[in-house]
């Protein structure tokens, strides 16, 4: 099938579901996953809606379909890190295997969220779970404690963590301090370090809170328990 073209123009490349895929990863980078609509991902293409559907069955084929393209980047950029994994190497290994999926999802800041919300566990992400279990088997670990690990990781196993909540519930910054200073003599604690901490970098944040020197910390904190485990097992 060939999209059409105006009259005068140059002929459109024919669509496929790869270039579709490709085009509403485009969208979702550039506007964020609100956007991503089939008619605005056809304007895209320079097609009709309904001939997208030839490709993407409904709009979870389409999101289904990008995620599993955003763990494929992430499965190519973790396949070209060449290094130790033996003994106690594994936790460098692990690291930079994590460190190098959360660089492809900072790409995509949308592609947590979607990841998130699939009913599916796709082979792109077996395949990648496949190599960090194959780096902890290098290490030591038996199958049952990297099963314990994997449930300590969560979601930091592929490069981003779940946030408990979100305080400014999508206020200004203003309205949320003004919303916390109002609440400070019901929930102290929680105000006061709300209110001390704050990320300025939003270019290393996939969450309201998940900035690199957090993410960093948890997974370092994980890290180095499992290397205990793994020694005194």
């Amino acid at each position: 099938m060939v999209t059409r073209a105006e009259p005068g123009s140059q002929p459109r490349l024919p669509l496929s579901r790869e270039r579709v895929l490709r085009a509403a990863i485009k969208v979702a980078d550039a506007s964020g996953i609100e956007s991503l609509t089939m008619r605005r991902l056809a304007e895209e293409l320079g097609a009709e809606a309904m001939s997208l559907y030839y490709y993407v069955a409904s709009k979870e084929d389409l999101l289904d379909g990008i995620a599993d393209a955003v763990v494929a980047e992430i499965n190519d950029a973790v396949s070209a890190i060449d290094v130790p994994s033996a003994g106690p190497s594994w936790k460098t290994a692990v690291r930079q295997r994590v460190l190098s999926a959360r660089e492809v999802l900072l790409r995509h800041r949308w592609a947590p969220r979607v990841l998130e919300t699939r009913t599916r566990t796709s082979l792109a992400v077996l395949l990648y779970y496949d190599g960090l279990l194959r780096l902890m088997r290098d290490g030591g670990f038996s199958y049952d404690l990297i099963h314990h690990a994997l449930h300590a990781l969560g979601s930091r196993a592929l490069g981003f963590s779940q946030e408990m909540f979100d305080p400014s519930g999508g206020a200004s910054d203003e309205q949320t301090a003004a919303a916390l200073d109002g609440m400070a003599g019901q929930i102290p604690h929680l105000v006061g370090m709300l209110m001390e901490v704050a990320h300025d970098d939003p270019s290393s944040t996939l969450g309201w809170c998940d900035d690199q020197t957090e993410f960093e910390f948890g997974l370092d904190l994980i890290l180095d328990g499992l290397d205990t485990m793994r020694t005194t097992a």
